[in-house]
């Protein structure tokens, strides 16, 4: 059974940087793809990065795209959300979640597709 935690998150100001951890324990992850979603308060969960099991593709929504970047460390069992000229509207609990089973491209954008999740971490930027 996969376990993941997430950290690094906190306080700060617009235009500041955070990187997210996420780190399974229980399993490797070297076959999982992995993702991060986030909710505001008051508003649906939604869809952030996601990376193949081989980080040979990524994909962004929209929002964050040029501002940040998911990696991961498969040796580590450990997947990063490096997050850059963060914006108030980036504030919210960031979760981390895995996926069995092959990359399926644009779909990973889905939360039903994913097969586990973390608890998550808080992010808030003031402005």
């Amino acid at each position: 059974q996969v376990q993941l935690v997430e950290s690094g998150g906190g306080s700060v100001q617009a235009g500041g940087s955070l990187r997210l951890s996420c780190v399974a324990s229980g399993r490797t992850i070297s076959n999982y793809a992995m993702g991060w979603f986030r909710q505001a308060p008051g508003k649906e969960r939604e869809f952030v990065a996601a990376i193949s099991r081989a980080a040979t593709s990524t994909l962004y929504a929209d929002s964050v795209k040029g501002r940040f970047t998911i990696s991961r460390d498969n040796a580590k069992a450990t997947v990063y959300l490096q997050m850059t000229s963060l914006k108030p509207e980036d504030t919210g609990v960031y979760y981390c979640a895995f996926r069995r089973g092959l990359w399926l491209g644009d779909r990973q954008k889905e939360q039903r597709v994913y097969d586990g999740w973390g608890q998550g971490t808080q992010v808030t930027v003031s402005s």
